[in-house]
């Protein structure tokens, strides 16, 4: 695997543990963040949690097809 690759991969597994953890558990992120408590701000918390869970799956993905395409010789 190149550098490229697993930086690839590194990032995508950040982006999708961080997105799972925002998504599930809100309360602990906009703790963490010191937002205020508002129903917007969960909603958006959700959705940014989404975004970063889509990131990383998508990411990873494509570095896994990049490799098993024969991409990375």
């Amino acid at each position: 695997m190149t550098r490229s690759l697993a930086l690839m991969a590194g990032i995508a597994g950040a982006a999708g543990a961080v997105g799972l953890a925002t998504l599930v558990k809100p309360a602990t992120a906009r703790a963490a963040l010191g937002l205020p408590e508002a129903e917007a701000t969960t909603y958006a918390l959700r959705i940014a949690g989404m975004m970063l869970l889509a990131l990383g799956l998508f990411l990873g993905g494509f570095a896994a097809v990049f490799t098993l395409a024969g991409g990375a010789a």
